[in-house]
């Protein structure tokens, strides 16, 4: 019976084992969840599957370029036939992103489509096939890894605004439209920097300025994703924001 089987996770942007593609898998794997763990690396994507086996779960690595409607598609297909044992997705998380400071004048055409497809036309692609699956069955959530940059610009990061903003109403377009039919789609802003190897390796010294506390940790943001799967369908959350004590908004 279907009610046996183990449910499925997609995680979307997964990529060192101490980041927050990394730890959601391992909140939802530790939750019951056979994880697909998704991102571009497959070495990285390996290891975390590896920790998510060695710690007693389940997971498989499914090397996808977000912003290829041909990887998505097949990420996705897969998802809702993930193998003995395992039930079709009923969670799905966009967490794909890219975030630096880049003077306005220097950001190329190139380079501004480049932060688009990945932060927008990405959560584009992954939504509208996991609601192309998941509607039909009248259940399941999507989730969408939003940033402060979803709600304002800063000098800087006009490129990664620009895809933040476009991300966030898509996950309000697909909620309205949804939700009635029983998916729950929800929008998570990060407002201040995630406590993870890309941060202590690129900014050391923001890390040290920052203080006990003052980044969000990676397995505490998952927490927050996993109770909004959990959430009762007459009290949704579209959207929430997620921000260390310290930090000024």
């Amino acid at each position: 019976m279907t009610s046996s089987l183990k449910p499925t996770a997609v995680v979307v942007g997964v990529g060192a084992e101490q980041g927050l593609g990394a730890a959601l898998c391992r909140k939802f794997a530790s939750q019951g969840h056979h994880v697909l763990v998704a991102g571009r690396t497959q070495a990285k994507l390996s290891r975390v599957v590896d920790a998510l086996v060695a710690s007693g779960g389940s997971g498989e690595a499914v090397v996808t370029d977000a912003t290829k409607e041909a990887d998505v598609v097949r990420l996705l297909d897969r998802a809702m036939v993930p193998g003995n044992g395992f039930a079709p997705t009923d969670l799905v998380v966009f967490n794909a992103g890219n975030n630096r400071h880049i003077p306005f004048l220097d950001v190329d055409a190139a380079l501004f489509e480049e932060f688009w497809r990945v932060g927008c036309f990405g959560g584009f692609l992954v939504g509208r096939e996991a609601a192309r699956r998941l509607v039909p069955l009248g259940r399941g959530t999507v989730l969408f890894t939003g940033a402060s940059a979803s709600l304002r610009g800063k000098a800087g990061f006009a490129q990664f605004a620009a895809a933040k903003a476009g991300l966030r109403m898509i996950s309000q377009s697909m909620a309205r439209e949804f939700g009635p039919q029983g998916l729950h789609v929800a929008h998570v802003l990060i407002d201040g920097g995630i406590d993870g190897e890309r941060v202590r390796t690129l900014a050391p010294e923001r890390v040290k300025a920052l203080g006990e506390d003052g980044m969000l940790d990676i397995d505490a943001i998952a927490e927050t994703y996993w109770q909004l799967h959990r959430q009762h369908r007459s009290a949704w959350t579209q959207e929430v924001d997620l921000r260390p004590f310290k930090e000024s908004f």
